[in-house]
């Protein structure tokens, strides 16, 4: 699904790099955990991925075209805000040109959030909005799904919930998820791989094999 050969990056256009030959290679179907130190590059990886930046060195290989990408959430709508999620994925359909108005309904029902169709999305809580966001990027039937952090602002309850859907859209409809975390016990309980960035670099475990690789630490 990606594969990431010799990628080496800066934003001032010389070295030292901040990702300085990353090799990763990402299976299709699998649930990929980005984890690191703050400032260890992860956002900046993603960023790459997204061809939202361009490498210095290297190159990142993609299989597919549907991607979807669901952002890190700053803070909640204001209440007042004025649109509906109706309204929110519905705008999103006709930027993607997609004629079907019945995605909208699917895409929420894959998040069980069906029942909020009308709702103002200023009036729904951080972890349904968040939910709202996921469902926004199924509309396009993405094969790889990348997210940043998506439990920021979510409290304990939905943050379980959430990652069961995605848990979910990974198992059920094989799609590829790639998510930076911060949450170790998320990414421990629900990926396939962990990719630990440090020194500008990273590694690539098996959950099975970092979770050993912990026990190891603890001791």
């Amino acid at each position: 699904m990606i594969n990431i050969k010799n990628l080496c990056y800066t934003y001032t256009n010389s070295k030292p790099y901040i990702l300085d030959r990353i090799n990763l290679k990402i299976e299709k179907g699998s649930y990929v955990s980005i984890l690191g130190e703050n400032g260890s590059a992860k956002s900046t990886l993603v960023r790459l991925i997204l061809n939202l930046l361009k490498p210095n060195n290297g190159e990142i290989i993609i299989s597919t075209s549907k991607i979807a990408y669901v952002a890190q959430k700053v803070e909640n709508f204001n209440a007042q805000f004025p649109i509906t999620v109706y309204e929110m994925l519905n705008c999103h359909r006709k930027v993607l040109k997609l004629k079907d108005k019945n995605l909208i309904l699917k895409s929420l029902q894959a998040v069980d959030m069906e029942s909020h169709i009308h709702t103002l999305i200023g009036n729904l809580s951080g972890g349904q909005q968040q939910k709202i966001f996921i469902a926004r990027s199924l509309i396009g039937d993405p094969e790889l799904l990348i997210l940043d952090e998506p439990s920021t602002g979510v409290d304990n309850q939905s943050m379980e919930d959430l990652y069961g859907i995605i848990k979910g859209l990974n198992i059920n409809l094989g799609i590829t998820v790639v998510s930076v975390e911060h949450n170790l016990k998320a990414a421990l309980d629900n990926s396939t791989n962990i990719f630990e960035m440090s020194n500008r670099s990273g590694i690539l475990y098996t959950i099975h094999d970092y979770k050993n690789k912990l026990k190891q630490e603890r001791r």
